[in-house]
């Protein structure tokens, strides 16, 4: 448990000048005046103080126009997202127009600076790892994340793209309460994706900061972001993870949902349904914290895990982490989940598919839904007495469906693991070898066996195996048309992934045919290319 004291700049002096003298003096009088969150001003209806615990009348008088129109006097202009704000204060007034355009209600929300919020989840914003925050609106969202982007700037570069300049203020010069972190408004909301990309080609930054994701365009630029190598921290309206996984639009933002039709075989063997939900791609954000209330929160630390254990039907657990009232931070750790191994899943009748892991830096794996297409190896059969001892494998980057498709073909006594602290054998492919990831050079550092294959591919995985457990090689004719296809198979791996399209190398009829209908088994389009000989297929989404 750590101690912290929270230090809290509002400017309430600078809300209550621009409200009407009679309600603003209504609102001063009130007991719980330093827990106002908002005035609410609508014509013809009754003022109305709404504090965290209660919402209360401020006069006996109705909204007049003059009421309004002395507010709205005083303030900025508004934006075409309806909203304005005060030269160098964190308020701000939404408007309510009617059909003409004229302003027939104010929402004048008090913002407030609270230095020592973001001490909850300090060790997750220092991590290097992007987050995303949910909640509803007033729980306090947008007053983390401004606390966020403050504690990071003193060590790093930080760009806040202020849509409606709720982080940094009203104003040319950003409030005090965001440091030394640099901030970008943006002209119009419709075009904040735009601004997102600008940051980050344009200003160099290591972090940026964006609040209330709400656009398919803006959770397309967050995923661009989070694939340069940039930490994000940004908000989005929601209440839970499971509540962002039923969103069609923000979905993405923790790797998305889709549909996967599997063959009889494969379903039998699941023990599920034909039609299955799997996760399409790697999240956008690490780590997702949900704030519950503004004393608790919940925290899941992987988001990839507790999405797919989601798909599975298990409970995701998660941390939760709470304020007591002596200023204190409490943390209870999440449970373990009751599914601990992809090879105890299918044990339990659930999908086979595990979480991919993530290291530093954002380093990513491709996981695929596709069923594998069969094998053309051979595999001599090994006897009883001579069986090889368990083997827990740590897969990064590698199909995991296809490897514990391959696992059970050949009958070898392996099983996926989590984390590489459970393994003691590491898989990966050779780009991502290469490059250096981290948990590449993790896997170095812990001393783990690590092989390296070429491919994604079946061939490439039953080697591997077969080369693990000292297995006599698999017999496979080696031809240009089997390099062709599992060419053509590496590449539909990759556009289910995330990629746009995939080319393939030229070649002849017969070759592209195997090529296309391995497409259309995976349900995905392609098309030939060029003239003879250099036509070729190339493979894509509709």
């Amino acid at each position: 448990m750590t101690t912290t004291q929270k230090k809290i700049t509002d400017d309430l002096e600078a809300m209550l000048s621009v409200l009407p003298p009679e309600i603003a003096r209504a609102v001063q009088s009130k007991d719980n005046f330093d827990k106002l969150l908002e005035v609410i001003l609508d014509l013809g209806r009754l003022p109305t103080a709404r504090f965290v615990d209660a919402e209360l009348p401020l006069s006996e008088q109705l909204v007049t126009q003059f009421d309004l129109d002395y507010v709205t006097e005083r303030i900025g202009d508004f934006d075409a997202d309806n909203r304005a704000g005060m030269e160098r204060t964190l308020h701000r007034i939404s408007a309510i127009r009617n059909r003409r355009g004229k302003i027939v209600g104010l929402t004048c929300r008090v913002g407030r600076a609270v230095y020592g919020t973001i001490d909850i989840i300090a060790d997750l914003v220092h991590s290097g790892q992007s987050i995303l925050i949910l909640g509803k609106p007033g729980v306090g969202k947008t007053t983390m994340l401004r606390e966020a982007a403050r504690i990071l700037a003193e060590t790093r570069r930080v760009v806040i793209v202020d849509t409606s300049n709720e982080i940094g203020g009203d104003g040319d010069v950003p409030h005090p309460a965001v440091g030394a972190a640099r901030r970008m408004q943006v002209p119009r909301p419709s075009l904040q994706h735009e601004v997102m990309i600008e940051a980050v080609e344009n200003h160099n930054p290591e972090v940026i900061v964006i609040d209330e994701i709400g656009r398919e365009l803006e959770a397309q630029a967050a995923r661009t972001i989070a694939e340069r190598g940039v930490q994000l921290i940004g908000t989005a309206h929601g209440n839970s993870l499971e509540n962002l996984l039923l969103n069609p639009t923000l979905s993405d933002l923790i790797g998305g949902i889709e549909s996967v039709t599997l063959s009889d075989d494969e379903a039998r063997r699941r023990g599920t349904q034909k039609t299955v939900l799997e996760r399409r791609a790697p999240p956008t954000f690490d780590v997702l914290v949900e704030i519950q209330s503004r004393q608790r929160l919940t925290v899941h630390r992987d988001v990839s895990a507790a999405v797919d254990l989601l798909l599975r039907g298990f409970p995701a657990p998660a941390e939760e982490r709470y304020w007591d009232e002596k200023g204190g931070v409490h943390i209870q750790s999440a449970p373990q989940p009751a599914v601990t191994t992809a090879a105890q899943s299918l044990k339990r009748g659930g999908m086979e598919k595990a979480p991919f892991q993530r290291g530093m830096n954002h380093d990513r794996t491709k996981v695929s839904p596709t069923p594998a297409i069969p094998a053309d190896a051979v595999y001599e059969s090994v006897p009883a007495s001579k069986a090889p001892e368990m083997k827990n494998i740590y897969a990064f980057g590698i199909a995991r469906n296809r490897l514990l498709q391959r696992i059970r073909s050949m009958g070898v006594p392996a099983r996926l693991v989590r984390t590489l602290e459970e393994a003691d054998t590491f898989v990966t492919q050779r780009r991502y070898y290469r490059e250096r990831l981290q948990p590449v050079v993790q896997a170095e550092e812990q001393g783990v066996s690590i092989f390296v294959i070429k491919s994604n591919s079946d061939s490439q995985i039953e080697q591997f195996l077969s080369d693990l457990f000292m297995l006599p090689a698999p017999r496979q004719a080696s031809s240009p048309y089997l390099e062709a296809l599992e060419e053509a198979d590496d590449a539909v791996q990759m556009v289910l992934t995330g990629e746009k399209y995939v080319d393939l190398r030229p070649a002849s009829a017969d070759v592209r045919k195997g090529q296309h209908q391995l497409a259309e088994k995976a349900n995905l389009s392609s098309e030939s290319f060029g003239t003879e000989p250099h036509r070729f297929v190339r493979i894509f989404r509709d």
